[in-house]
């Protein structure tokens, strides 16, 4: 096959994985020590993994591994996040999980993307402290998220009735900073962690579908 034969790819996708965040050292060796290691755990596939697959070829995937997602700090993913921006192409489409989700409404409420984005898809994203097991440190957002409704294109929100993580109400906060949103409600995903994830995978092909 010729190089001119290859299939092109013409969107790309920026999928920020989630995280944990301590409010100090003490705390995060605490948590290693009586985290509970379950090795089945390790062999699961998530809807991240498979998401390249789902979409096809036509979608160029990236997943960056940002800085110590068991203790995050929001300065050193901000600092990977602004390189990585440099180097995408207009109308990419941001996806984050959980930290993830907070980080990218954080940082698109607080900077100017270079690129256009044509959507945002924040899956079970924290809005504040409440009802958290862990601190947000300086994940935490600013007062206004304007400048995240002005430059992410269209937004989606996608929370679980049964998320023990995230609880819902966080989902009712971000329907009231971010009007006109598109409400994704699920009743039995918990913290979204599954094998697939066709509700996004469809929402995804279809900001490109041709009316």
């Amino acid at each position: 096959m010729k190089i001119k034969d290859l299939p092109k790819i013409e969107k790309q996708i920026v999928l920020i994985h989630g995280g944990s965040t301590f409010d100090s050292y003490k705390e995060y060796l605490s948590h290693l020590k009586n985290i509970k290691i379950d090795l089945e755990k390790y062999r699961k596939i998530g809807w991240k993994d498979s998401l390249r697959k789902e979409l096809g070829n036509r979608f160029d995937v990236f997943m960056p591994k940002m800085p110590n997602p068991s203790n995050a700090r929001y300065n050193e993913w901000k600092i990977i996040f602004k390189k990585i921006s440099k180097l995408l192409e207009d109308n990419v489409v941001l996806i984050g999980h959980s930290l993830g989700a907070i980080f990218l409404a954080k940082y698109l409420s607080e900077n100017k993307f270079p690129k256009k984005i044509l959507a945002t898809l924040l899956v079970s994203g924290p809005y504040d402290d409440e009802g958290m097991e862990e601190s947000l440190g300086g994940f935490i957002l600013p007062k206004s998220l304007d400048k995240l409704n002005k430059q992410c294109g269209k937004i989606f929100l996608y929370q679980s009735k049964d998320d023990l993580i995230v609880q819902y109400t966080h989902l009712e906060k971000y329907k009231k900073a971010l009007a006109g949103a598109i409400i994704r409600k699920f009743k039995k995903r918990g913290h979204f962690d599954q094998p697939s994830f066709p509700e996004l995978v469809k929402d995804i092909r279809g900001l490109y579908r041709k009316d």
